[in-house]
């Protein structure tokens, strides 16, 4: 293992393969290229986190909405068969929590900018379980609780319920619809899916929605117990559709005609990345930031249908945005292949990758491979002084490296590049600790491929990063 110290300037001529470096070897390190310069002046970071904020207002929202639900309940009157009180309170809540989760999939800017996507992703796979769990619950009790005063066993009465009373049936083929949505949606069924097959049976979770919503409308006692519920539940449903038609629907459409996108060129930076610059009208008012990701769509013939997550590996400045991807699949390794003046359809920026979430003065970015895109796009943007970790198995796989070098020396950066293969770890609590003495006192933005990112994550727990200081993210969608 060795360190290679490089000094470099403003000069760095840019390039996609291997450089000359002045070995200086040192024991017990692993093999680093370093930039030295002078630090940038400490800037503050806001002391209010917007994650907190955000977060906190979700479950409140939440838990003010459960409450009223419950007391619309109550001021509606009990059964007297108790299997089919719990089977009512089981619909009324699996109807809150289907409106909270189209909340989660609207990709409302406020939201995913102090959440992010994958977290908000995460939230609604879990509420669609809770969902899935309490729609079941529904059926089963309301069906026993019927059959229990009646002659039928619980399957006949549940047929007799689907022919005599209005809106059973759409109930039942909405939670059939939702067990579906949940059985492609476990962990190893969605692996085995592409994830335009995992899409496209997930939009199923609309028309269960709609068929939900008139069931109660039918036959809900709470809905219709006082004008006061029914307008509350057709306002909880009205914003729930609103949220979700505006932020999936309404916005994109709006920035797409508003700035007009196509590819203004296709730069290769080695055999297997490409940069694609986009231009467009008035991206100055495009609200992008460092760190961000867009769902890109490039209007092609064959590749018109298919949206792909990429970050911004330059720093938004107003007239053009970047890309940098690596080529791991069709749809990365075609976009060498395209054309200047192709139209671009953009949903973004999403994402809370971004310097809005620091706490600390100082920073620590760390981009394992490809992901240092939008770790480059970062150093950019953000103040105060900055260490960058770069870690490839090659020098030929540091991608932008000679763009880093020039920032790092522009910015008062220190730049190390980690090359070596995967095992043994060369970002162990040992060696990150010996690169960044002060990792405890800095912010930390990680970014890499699944494996490495866990590993480093391990690594920061361990000589005790605090987690408000770790700041990660992860392409995560949902329908």
């Amino acid at each position: 293992m060795k360190v290679v110290r490089q000094e470099n300037d403003s000069e760095a001529r840019r390039s996609s393969g291997s450089e000359d470096l002045n070995e200086d070897p040192i024991k017990e390190l692993p093999s680093v290229t370093t930039v030295p310069t002078a630090p940038s002046p400490p800037v503050s970071p806001t002391s209010v986190r917007p994650r907190t904020v955000a977060r906190t207002g979700l479950y409140a929202l939440l838990a003010a909405n459960a409450a009223v639900v419950t007391l619309f309940a109550v001021r509606a009157g009990f059964a007297s068969n108790a299997l089919v009180v719990i089977g009512r309170f089981a619909g009324l809540y699996g109807a809150l929590l289907m409106a909270f989760q189209l909340l989660l999939v609207a990709r409302l800017p406020w939201l995913d900018r102090r959440i992010g996507m994958d977290r908000l992703t995460n939230w609604h796979r879990w509420t669609g379980f809770g969902l899935l769990w309490t729609l079941v619950a529904h059926l089963v009790f309301i069906t026993f609780g019927y059959a229990r005063s009646s002659s039928l066993d619980p399957v006949s009465r549940l047929v007799d319920l689907a022919e005599t009373v209005e809106g059973v049936l759409r109930a039942t083929v909405a939670t059939a619809l939702i067990l579906v949505v949940g059985a492609v949606s476990a962990r190893r069924a969605r692996r085995r899916l592409a994830y335009e097959t995992w899409h496209f049976i997930h939009l199923y979770t609309y028309a269960a929605v709609v068929l939900a919503f008139t069931h109660q409308v039918a036959v809900g006692t709470t809905f219709t117990a006082s004008a006061a519920a029914t307008a509350y539940w057709y306002t909880l449903w009205i914003a729930a559709g609103a949220a979700l038609v505006t932020g999936r629907l309404l916005l994109p459409l709006r920035r797409n005609l508003r700035h007009r996108l196509r590819v203004e060129a296709v730069v290769p930076e080695s055999d297997q990345v490409v940069s694609v610059y986009i231009t467009g009208r008035d991206l100055d008012r495009l609200p992008a930031r460092a760190g961000q990701f867009f769902l890109w769509r490039f209007l092609t013939k064959d590749r018109w249908w298919q949206a792909n997550p990429y970050s911004l590996s330059a720093a938004p400045d107003g007239t053009r945005l970047r890309l940098t991807a690596k080529a791991a699949g069709a749809g990365s390794a075609s976009l060498r292949h395209l054309r200047p003046g192709t139209r671009v359809f953009a949903e973004g920026p999403y994402g809370a990758f971004t310097a809005l979430h620091r706490t600390r003065p100082a920073s620590l970015l760390i981009a394992g491979g490809v992901g240092v895109t939008p770790i480059r796009a970062l150093l950019e943007e953000i103040e105060g002084h900055a260490v960058v970790v770069h870690r490839v198995t090659g020098e030929r796989d540091a991608v932008l490296h000679d763009e880093l070098r020039e920032l790092a020396v522009a910015k008062g950066a220190e730049l190390h590049l980690v090359t070596g293969p995967p095992v043994p770890d060369r970002l162990g609590p040992r060696e990150l600790a010996a690169l960044v003495p002060d990792i405890t006192e800095r912010d930390v933005f990680l970014c890499g491929p699944p494996p490495m990112m866990t590993a480093v994550l391990g690594t920061l727990r361990e000589l005790g990063v605090p987690g408000r200081q770790i700041h990660f993210e992860r392409f995560s969608l949902a329908g």
